[in-house]
């Protein structure tokens, strides 16, 4: 699939309505299917338990005194299944346990908070698409009355509407569809290092005085911070040497790290100074 190959054709911009874009990744159609059939495995664990409780509990009464309490089974089963998505999706985190342990999420493809009538709109529809066709085949096989078309008819009903978001490029069931949602991956962030709180011994050796510090602004602070970043010596060693020459200090190659790290703290408190102060220097040319 050209999504395997480019994973970037899966990546959407999302608009809050603050108008911050999130630029979201779509989950894919594998992802999709492992976190429903993980929810599946969960519900049908949760039902044979129940139904083991209640064949044991109830185990004394015979067949007609049985056949209300099993239209009570269904009824339970149908409100087990839509409750546990429902439930799980209207929640803070937007996902059922299968959703989040393969770090993915619903969202509403507007960019507003995803609202409950989102969550049951697409929720049910998974009724029509999915568990009815299923449902009418074990029904009419428990009766002893299925045969090769209904069934043929049912496979086939219940295939389309999953294979359908396989042909759409945003990844979308009929369910997402008609309630404005889509599911997008939430992989999980590791916070960066503070360099500002790095540990250098040898930067202890270097002060700057204000006029020093003048020099830089609120840009050329996120620059240096991407350099000390990526770690690279010949990258550090050229942009110590810039820094030094426009400050007036004099630096040894091998101490370009200590004296970036040095700079880097001493400009980002100068910084948040005189932003208290109400003076925002936005790059080394404002004044």
């Amino acid at each position: 699939m050209a999504t395997a190959r480019n994973p970037a054709a899966l990546i959407r911009p999302l608009i809050t309505p603050e108008g911050v874009d999130l630029r979201v990744k779509l989950a894919d159609a594998g992802t999709r299917a492992s976190a429903f059939l993980l929810d599946v495995v969960i519900i049908v664990a949760a039902a044979v338990a129940v139904t083991l409780v209640v064949i044991f509990g109830l185990g004394g009464l015979g067949v007609k005194e049985a056949e209300p309490l099993f239209v009570v089974w269904i009824i339970f089963i149908f409100l087990l299944r839509n409750v546990y998505f429902i439930a799980f999706e209207a929640g803070r985190r937007a996902a059922t346990p299968g959703k989040r342990m393969v770090g993915v999420r619903v969202a509403s493809r507007s960019g507003a908070g995803l609202t409950i009538d989102q969550v049951i709109a697409r929720n049910l529809m998974r009724e029509i698409e999915v568990f009815l066709p299923l449902s009418i085949i074990a029904a009419r096989g428990g009766a002893g009355v299925a045969d090769t078309l209904s069934t043929i008819f049912g496979l086939v009903w219940a295939l389309l509407f999953s294979l359908f978001l396989l042909f759409n490029r945003d990844r979308l069931r009929i369910g997402d569809l008609l309630a404005g949602t889509w599911v997008v991956e939430t992989p999980k962030f590791k916070l960066v290092e503070d360099l500002s709180q790095r540990k250098d011994p040898v930067a202890k050796r270097f002060h700057f005085s204000p006029a020093q510090l003048d020099a830089y602004g609120i840009a050329e602070l996120h620059k240096l911070e991407e350099v000390l970043r990526r770690d690279d010596y010949f990258a550090m060693k050229a942009v110590a040497e810039t820094i030094g020459h426009k400050i007036g200090a004099k630096i040894e190659p091998i101490d370009s790290r200590a004296f970036l790290t040095a700079y880097y703290g001493d400009l980002r408190a100068h910084l948040e100074r005189k932003l208290l102060l109400g003076n925002r220097k936005a790059d080394k040319h404002a004044r």
